[in-house]
């Protein structure tokens, strides 16, 4: 039961920020559907143990490659699916305890809040990064075996 609404609200999540990125209307599906997968990757691999930050990566990875996925299928620019589809990542709630804390005079809890905001931004940066290289990489041994 867990899983579907964990499901259903980062499709949500993902679909509904596609609206206020004017993603075109046939495309609002499919960057629910990145949003989705990338954060059931991440709600799965931290049920099972994993770290936040390396689930973040994994999950930032997911969604670049169904990002670059989609992007050629459905003929649109690929940023529309990267964008809507990682923000069910975004840790906006550990943001906003962070600066709460700050406001309360709480620094120690405020640092901590900060840092693991850091780790888990540069994981959700180096996920989509770390696709988009293996991508570039594929396309030209791709390109080199058919030119041969």
């Amino acid at each position: 039961m867990v899983i579907v609404a964990q499901l259903v609200t980062s499709f949500i999540a993902a679909a509904g920020f596609g609206v206020l990125f004017n993603a075109p209307r046939r495309a609002l599906i499919q960057c629910g559907f990145v949003g989705m997968a990338g954060w059931i990757l991440y709600f799965v691999l931290v049920q099972n143990g994993m770290d936040a930050v390396p689930a973040t990566v994994f999950g930032a990875m997911l969604v670049a490659v169904f990002s670059h996925i989609l992007a050629r299928i459905y003929k649109t620019p690929i940023i529309v699916f990267n964008v809507s589809g990682i923000i069910p990542l975004v840790p906006g709630g550990i943001a906003y305890e962070a600066m709460r804390n700050f406001v309360e005079n709480d620094y120690y809890n405020a640092i901590q809040y900060s840092a693991k905001v850091m780790l888990l931004a540069g994981g959700i940066a180096i996920g989509l990064m770390f696709s988009e290289v293996a991508n570039q990489i594929i396309r030209k041994l791709v390109t080199k075996k058919s030119r041969a």
